[in-house]
């Protein structure tokens, strides 16, 4: 809520507050409680929350599943399907490839710093250079 200080931005911030609220009711539950104090599912919750009190057209999600338990990361994948859905562009850079191509329309495979194989992610799942590239073959 930083920079909304003024009548009609706080309002705003607090509608987007509500917003974020009712896709993580879980952070509703917890708006009282310091985010270091969180779990990790929690804390991912908020980050995501942040690009969307932003306003952001484009989320930039980094590992979202990293350490993540399989339930929090099926929940984190949902609310990213979701926001694409409503039109939100994602970047997501994630090395669990069986779990990024289900979610993806677009896949870019690194090796050491340069695109390896790309396409639409079905194609880049089923191409042996993605396998030679993940498993460094």
């Amino acid at each position: 809520l930083v920079g909304a200080h003024l009548p009609h931005a706080r309002q705003v911030a607090a509608e987007k507050l509500e917003e974020i609220y009712a896709f993580f009711p879980r952070l509703a539950e917890r708006r009282d409680q310091r985010v270091s104090q969180m779990s990790g599912g929690e804390q991912q919750m908020v980050a995501i929350g942040r690009g969307l009190m932003a306003g952001a057209r484009v989320l930039m999600l980094d590992e979202p599943s990293l350490g993540l338990s399989p339930l929090f990361v099926q929940f984190i994948f949902e609310i990213i399907d979701k926001l694409h859905a409503e039109g939100m562009t994602i970047l997501l850079v994630e090395q669990n490839l069986s779990l990024t191509v289900r979610h993806a329309d677009r896949c870019y495979v690194l090796e050491r710093g340069v695109v390896a194989v790309e396409g639409a992610s079905a194609a880049v799942a089923e191409d042996p250079r993605t396998r030679a590239a993940y498993l460094g073959m």
